[in-house]
């Protein structure tokens, strides 16, 4: 395959899961604001945090109010991450593909792209937030059925699978972190009900709720929701789950790519030894900042090793 091709359907993977990520946040923040009313004086603050966007959201905006943070995430065409860019950029990386993917997956994309150039602000104020976000929300479940219907699993659908896992896992790393240093506005509150409305928002943002509640009971506990978010081998948004499917998907790619690094251990071999660990609550005591930190880092590491082996292109 083209390094050209594999860049391009790597792409669109992440920039749909990215802006996928960004939908289920605003639309769970706001839920959590309406549930328990914010003592902060700007409550949007958080989403700016998780996203590490505090300072370009500040180059733009002069206050972190809803109208403003809904802006910057949604419509800023100048915000490269906000939810339209990363449509438009999924859009025009899958134009480039259009005879590697299937027709129901290009229309989808392309009614989505379409539909994304007539969103407004005044769209939330008429439609309210709750619908809008939860119709987005639906368009991207979509999207991932027909993925996983029409695409047959060759070398193009692993690399689709790689840009997807490796969004997903950097983004499940730093939700974690930002919460546990960040969210909380007293030390006073910790297991308090504000502290557990917040964990169970964070299971909320990656669908993980109910999974929680089988595997655990109804009772939130820190220790737990980071072991089902980090460790859990079958939960499909886990860091463990993505770095295992990771893996294999580069080990499949090598074996098709004769000429390619077949010899060498998967660049993701360090992360899954790093989650390989049995409960949330021994983390959290040897500091879970810097574990999530090293997380993070050795995401960045498997990204820049899958650009130079397959990806990179003059």
């Amino acid at each position: 395959m083209l390094r050209r091709i594999a860049h391009h359907l790597f792409w669109t993977a992440r920039h749909l899961e990215r802006a996928e990520w960004r939908a289920r946040l605003v639309d769970v923040h706001y839920h959590l604001l309406v549930e328990s009313p914010p003592r902060a004086t700007e409550p949007w603050t958080p989403l700016l945090a998780i996203t590490g966007e505090a300072d370009a959201f500040a180059e733009r905006y002069i206050a972190a109010d809803e109208r403003s943070v809904l802006d910057f995430f949604t419509f800023d065409e100048a915000n490269p991450s906000s939810i339209r860019s990363c449509i438009y950029a999924a859009r025009e990386n899958a134009r480039a593909l259009r005879h590697r993917i299937s027709s129901e997956l290009w229309l989808e994309l392309n009614t989505l792209h379409l539909d994304a150039h007539g969103w407004s602000p005044a769209m939330l104020e008429q439609d309210g937030v709750f619908g809008f976000f939860a119709d987005l929300r639906d368009r991207f479940y979509r999207i991932a059925g027909i993925v996983d219907g029409t695409l047959p699993r060759d070398l193009g659908y692993e690399f689709l699978t790689i840009g997807e896992l490796l969004e997903r896992n950097e983004n499940v790393a730093r939700l974690l972190d930002v919460k546990y240093h960040y969210l909380l506005p007293r030390p006073e509150d910790v297991g308090g009900p504000i502290d557990l409305l917040q964990w169970a928002a964070v299971l909320r943002s990656a669908s993980a709720l109910e999974a929680y509640r089988r595997a655990y009971g109804n009772a939130i506990a820190v220790d737990r929701v980071v072991e089902l978010l980090l460790f859990d081998p079958t939960f499909p948004r886990s860091a463990r789950f993505c770095v295992d499917q990771l893996g294999a998907a580069l080990r499949r790619i090598a074996a098709w790519n004769a000429a390619g690094p077949v010899s060498r251990a998967p660049a993701t071999d360090p992360l899954t030894a790093m989650l390989t660990i049995p409960a949330g609550s021994d983390v959290i005591r040897h500091g879970l900042h810097d574990f999530l930190l090293a997380v993070q880092d050795e995401c960045a590491r498997i990204e820049t090793a899958v650009f130079d082996d397959y990806l990179r292109f003059e």
